[in-house]
């Protein structure tokens, strides 16, 4: 969007455009695009920069590739420049949004969003971290989300035929596999994304705003019947009381073959086998279940949107980006290279075939966020809620940890607000 005379484009490792003149000596605005590290392949946007360009003769892209690591500070230093190199669109995780949002420094795209975007088919989780108020500022992308991974040949020894569709078929299931020395899954103490999908399922939230303020709601009836499911699953199993699912990583737990089950996001099956090739096709996938069989549970759904800076020079060129790159045609090609889950629910079936992504997508048409408020960054810095979790599973009164990790999360949210 910036204006320079463009020739070609040219795809390298970091997919940067070179610059020339256009047949005929037309200029043509250079759209720059700030994606993450890993979210597309080069082949994808290399596919997506030659359709887009042809499509839209006036415009050239320049794509390049950003790191995770100090990713917030890079982008909200971006939101402030006047630089002819700034970014017009950037890709964000979707629960980063809020923070960028409370910059006030994003174009509003809620018009996009409603005529020309099917907002009313986005994926939940995606969708109401990118927006405050009545007010649309990220647009879904794609979406990944945790699933069950299961041994299927220990589920045929344990005499169970189809995966659990309920919560206490689920729990009934994994008791029947906690034998034999075998696990019946491996849940670590401190997993609180999905503690998160059972607190909600019961109809319960991290946190909750009321009256402009937010408060930690753990104490919540209906958050206590979610820690209680979590405390009788993560009982079926010897996962440690005291730390996540990274310490240590749970693949390499599954990999050591005395485990039935996970719940993790469906491409760590792959780094499983890696680590065990006599697991090679033995995995199956299903989604969490819910407490009826009428639906799956829900999840808490990572992923990424797409936003657009106020200082861009031309908001109607990154818009046309916005609305190809998560349309229909790129984003079910996305989702089928990468294994996402499209962005929208009706574009589900584009991923029926691969069973892992199937499972995640039919967990993603319930997926939630985190709260959605820039200062949820500064409860994850010190997280209590995995001290609370570890001090119930290891015996203390649930309401009493509860209302202590609630005091927490809301002086946590009170943080910085003036």
């Amino acid at each position: 969007m910036r204006r320079r005379l463009l020739a070609l484009i040219c795809v390298t490792g970091s997919l940067v455009s070179g610059c020339g003149l256009l047949p005929g000596g037309h200029d043509r605005h250079t759209v720059t695009v700030w994606l993450m590290k890993d979210s597309a392949s080069k082949e994808f946007l290399a596919r997506f920069t030659e359709d887009f360009e042809r499509t839209h003769s006036d415009q050239r892209l320049d794509i390049r590739i950003q790191e995770w690591t100090g990713i917030v500070e890079k982008v909200r230093k971006a939101l402030r420049s006047h630089a002819k190199d700034a970014p017009d669109v950037i890709e964000v995780g979707n629960t980063q949004v809020p923070q960028y949002v409370d910059d006030g420094r994003l174009a509003d795209l809620t018009l996009e969003s409603m005529r020309d975007w099917g907002k009313e088919h986005w994926l939940p989780g995606l969708a109401e971290p990118g927006k405050e108020g009545n007010k649309q500022y990220g647009v879904p992308w794609y979406a990944a989300n945790r699933v069950v991974i299961y041994r299927k040949d220990l589920y045929e020894r344990a005499g169970i035929t189809e995966p659990p569709k309920t919560r206490d078929a689920w729990l009934d299931d994994t008791e029947k596999l906690n034998s034999g020395g075998d696990q019946g899954i491996y849940l670590a103490g401190q997993d609180w994304y999905t503690l998160s999908g059972f607190i909600w399922d019961e109809g319960g939230e991290l946190a909750q705003e009321k009256d402009y303020e937010w408060r930690g709601t753990l104490d919540t009836p209906a958050a206590l019947r979610g820690m209680d499911f979590y405390r009788r699953l993560q009982a079926l199993g010897r996962g440690p009381v005291d730390s996540d699912e990274e310490h240590p990583p749970q693949a390499g737990v599954f990999a050591g073959g005395k485990v039935a089950q996970i719940v993790a996001v469906p491409g760590l099956a792959q780094a499983i086998v890696q680590q065990n090739p006599g697991l090679k096709g033995k995995f199956g996938f299903f989604p969490v279940p819910g407490k009826s069989a009428a639906r799956p549970g829900t999840v808490f759904t990572g992923g990424s949107d797409l936003v657009v800076p106020q200082n861009t020079d031309d908001q109607f060129a990154a818009t046309a980006v916005i609305g190809a790159l998560t349309g229909a045609k790129w984003d079910t090609e996305l989702a089928r290279t990468m294994n996402y889950v499209p962005n929208k629910t009706t574009l589900a079936g584009a991923v029926d075939g691969e069973e892992g992504v199937a499972a995640m997508a039919a967990g993603a048409a319930h997926g939630r966020a985190t709260p959605n408020t820039p200062q949820w960054a500064a409860v994850e810095a010190d997280n209590p809620i995995k001290g609370y979790m570890t001090r119930v599973l290891g015996g203390a009164d649930p309401a009493t940890e509860a209302r202590r990790a609630s005091r927490k999360i809301t002086e946590s949210l009170a943080t910085d607000l003036g």
